[in-house]
């Protein structure tokens, strides 16, 4: 019989390997058999019913002038009747043309609301205060850099028809990327994050986390997150699961959205989130248990095992130096040779890029470890204590520079 250390070695190795494993490949694949010739909710509004229930659309900016213009035409440039439509604007202390550029607009379009703060409060802030000024029935919400076609307000609005129906999702795409920089990694995320969340809520109604940059919630189950919360959408989100709400995601509510080419960029910005991903998880634990309830299996397969990653590799690569030290056999120095070796091709990658060769491989691999990185920041910075959820917002077209 082995030693206790030996056996407690393996299985923290083993039961890393297989959560990590869980939670990037097999939970995907179950979730595809599980949703495989499901359909989506049927009971929707038509397209021209006169139900359609009023709209308001939610937008909290801070320096956004390259992108505040193009924002608001796409918006109102919908299917959706405008007479329904109101859209609210709060702009954080923007410093640059901003402010001048929404109020311009507000002459062409009467059914846009402008709230200028006059000293940085933070987006849960704003989008608080947006929130108590709106008397729609249904919310959108949305960022800056996420433009709506046509129909993409209809088929986000249609699904309130059922009671049950709480949230539902936008489709966010992105067609353009570099091969030089990030932007293509992030696009395959976002393609496989669709189908994911689109699949929650086909199998259980529990779609975990609308993206951020466009979704519609009901009014009656919204629940603003806290001041001191970073990300809101989040908030918003598991509220409406907690409550007994169904979450969805719809594929034809398309958007599209101006997505990170530089790893600084989306570092800085994962890192952030990853900071309000811990404190949804404190504030939402109840959703956790028991496991095995849809909500809860999804959570933390889809959810909370990735946020842990980082921490799971360390302990994949302590565990596995024990056995090595151990005499645990070639098995083991393989796998721990592997696990040292494959960080080291990000360094491989940037010497590469920097004389012009894009590797693809590598470039997920290193968006792979990056982003494992910003987690484990995330996680120190939540641990040491929120200073503040004050926020500064991606470059944006970096793909076209």
């Amino acid at each position: 019989m082995p030693p206790l250390i030996d056996s407690i070695a393996a299985g923290a190795l083993g039961g890393s390997l297989l959560l990590v494993a869980h939670t990037y490949v097999l939970f995907p694949l179950l979730l595809a058999r599980l949703a495989r010739g499901r359909q989506q909710n049927p009971e929707v509004y038509p397209p021209t019913s006169p139900e359609l229930p009023r709209v308001d659309v939610l937008l909290a900016v801070y320096n956004e002038e390259q992108v505040i213009e193009q924002k608001i035409r796409s918006t109102f440039a919908t299917t959706y009747p405008l007479n329904k439509l109101t859209f609210y604007i709060g702009s954080d202390n923007s410093q640059d043309q901003t402010n001048a550029l929404v109020e311009k607009l507000m002459a062409e379009y009467p059914g846009l609301q402008f709230r200028p703060f006059r000293q940085r409060t933070g987006k849960p802030g704003v989008m608080e205060a947006l929130s108590a000024e709106a008397t729609a029935p249904v919310l959108v919400l949305t960022d800056a850099n996420v433009f709506f076609t046509p129909d993409t307000l209809y088929h986000l609005v249609k699904h309130f028809r059922n009671p049950r129906i709480g949230q539902v999702g936008g489709h966010i795409l992105n067609l353009d990327h570099r091969r030089d920089g990030i932007s293509g990694q992030e696009k395959a995320y976002l393609e496989r994050e669709n189908q994911i969340k689109y699949q929650e809520g086909v199998v259980w109604g529990t779609m975990i986390g609308a993206f951020g940059g466009c979704f519609a919630v009901r009014r009656a189950c919204y629940h603003p997150a806290p001041a001191s919360f970073i990300v809101d959408d989040f908030f918003i989100s598991m509220a409406v699961l907690q409550e007994g709400y169904q979450a969805i995601n719809e594929l034809a509510a398309v958007c599209h959205e101006d997505v990170s080419d530089k790893l600084p960029e989306e570092f800085r910005r994962k890192a952030r989130i990853s900071t309000g991903n811990f404190q949804n998880l404190v504030a939402f634990r109840r959703l956790l248990w028991p496991p095995w309830r849809g909500v809860s299996f999804a959570y933390w397969s889809h959810k909370v095992l990735r946020w842990l990653t980082p921490l799971l590799l360390l302990v994949m690569v302590l565990a596995n130096m024990v056995l090595v030290v151990r005499g645990g056999g070639w098995f083991y120095q393989l796998l721990l040779l592997g696990q040292l070796g494959a960080p080291l091709l990000l360094l491989l990658d940037g010497a590469l890029h920097r004389v012009g060769i894009h590797a693809r491989l590598l470039r997920f691999i290193t968006h792979f470890y990056s982003m494992n990185a910003a987690l484990l920041l995330g996680l120190w910075r939540f641990l040491s204590g929120v200073k503040t959820t004050v926020w500064e917002p991606t470059q944006r077209f970096q793909h076209k520079r």
